[in-house]
């Protein structure tokens, strides 16, 4: 169900009472939903609530060519090692440079946001706490990833929505998630 009124006050108070998987110190709560849907946004406005807080995004992980198939080296670089309760080290995409460029580290901490296409995914469940989905009808995302990224980018968010459509029906994260919110309006 699309909650069209949820607050950013609500979405916090369901993370707080949310508990980290096992023996963990990090609650990791994933903001999931397709390009365009308004995770970065609500990733950032999350974050202000909680006094530390790093933020994962997958787009360090996934590339142009790669939009979806990067998950292990998430997995191996992030979440095993803050299951671990340890450091985490990983080397970001740079979409600029068209490579991987500068580490990164995120330490043990109370809260980590995931914030990313496919941040729900199944391989990642594990390790989640909270999950909040962004559902942004398909015109809207198009129009605000063109807007990002010019008209010259329309083939490859087509591709990319096509790939994403298949990660929708095959992970079907708007049914895990804790939370979803309707990506539309702002929150």
């Amino acid at each position: 169900m699309i909650k069209k009124n949820v607050t950013i006050k609500t979405i916090v108070d369901q993370i707080l009472a949310a508990c980290p998987n096992g023996d963990m110190q990090s609650k990791i709560i994933s903001i999931d939903g397709c390009g365009g849907a308004g995770k970065s946004t609500l990733a950032v406005e999350l974050s202000n609530y909680f006094d530390y807080c790093s933020v994962v995004h997958t787009d360090d992980f996934a590339s142009p060519e790669n939009p979806l198939n990067w998950h292990e080296r998430m997995i191996e670089q992030v979440l095993k090692p803050l299951a671990e309760n340890k450091l985490a080290r990983f080397q970001r995409y740079d979409w600029n440079a068209g490579r991987l460029l500068g580490w990164l580290t995120v330490e043990p901490q109370n809260y980590i946001i995931l914030e990313g296409v496919s941040s729900s995914r199944i391989e990642f469940r594990p390790y989640l706490s909270f999950s909040v989905f962004v559902n942004t009808d398909r015109d809207i995302r198009l129009k605000r990833g063109l807007e990002r990224d010019g008209l010259q980018a329309l083939a490859q968010w087509k591709e990319w929505m096509r790939e994403e459509d298949e990660y929708i029906k095959r992970d079907c994260p708007s049914e895990f998630a804790d939370c979803v919110i309707n990506g539309n309006f702002k929150i």
